[in-house]
């Protein structure tokens, strides 16, 4: 089972909620306000955050631009907020998933059991920092595009991609996570494991070449304003 965290300022729904997970046999932390929330991902270290948009002291997406900057563990939005560009907004900032106001708890323990398998499959061996063990890693797999983590190779329409080992760490990230916001400064954690702290323009300029070696598949690598870098289909 999982840890979860829940960040709701309601206090009566963030109990609903925690119930509801708890009967799940999940462990559950609760915050009130965005800087709680803060303190308890790096605290805590949840497998998930289910997090509201309005929350007093901090926002939701400003709580998930945070987490965004340094942590892989899903995120799913809870907001009064239907119109399409609001909902668009919070998957551009890093959000995974959002269920809008009012939702049942069967809709919202089934998209927690969605986001969950993902991460169950992501875990097995898709570890993307330098020196993680890829072994057993399946590969990934997207249209032409084909990753073999544990050989280190990627392929294009069948041909072998000429790629640095960073580059292929950054595919492989993305290509990985479909859909998921990364950060400069967490790719810069991640990727190069903290020695080009600071430099985000590094980034930039791998995520340029890589594009490059992809040639018009290198749309699917796309630029978040304010964000960082998504893969999308």
């Amino acid at each position: 089972m999982a840890t979860i965290l829940v960040v709701e300022d309601e206090t009566d729904l963030c109990n609903v909620i925690r119930a509801h997970l708890e009967a799940e046999g999940h462990t559950v932390h609760q915050a009130f306000d965005g800087p709680g929330a803060l303190a308890l991902v790096e605290r805590a270290r949840p497998d998930l955050i289910i997090l509201d948009w309005m929350l007093p002291g901090l926002d939701g997406l400003a709580v998930c631009r945070r987490v965004r900057a340094a942590h892989l563990m899903p995120i799913l939005m809870l907001t009064a907020r239907a119109a399409e560009a609001d909902r668009v907004l919070g998957l551009e900032v890093g959000a995974d998933d959002y269920v809008v106001k009012p939702f049942s708890m069967r809709e919202l323990v089934a998209r927690v059991r969605a986001l969950l398998r993902r991460i169950a499959l992501d875990s097995r061996g898709m570890g993307m920092g330098a020196g993680d063990e890829l072994a057993d890693a399946p590969a990934v797999e997207r249209g032409p595009l084909r990753i073999d983590a544990a050989a280190r190779t990627a392929t294009l329409d069948g041909v072998a991609l000429d790629l640095t080992p960073k580059e292929f760490d950054l595919l492989l990230l993305f290509a990985a996570h479909p859909g998921r916001a990364f950060s400069r400064t967490f790719l810069l954690r991640r990727v190069w494991d903290g020695d080009y702290e600071g430099m985000e323009r590094t980034v930039d300029t791998h995520v340029t070449r890589l594009r490059k070696k992809l040639g018009g598949f290198g749309e699917h690598i796309v630029t978040g304003w304010g964000v960082g870098y998504r893969f999308e289909g």
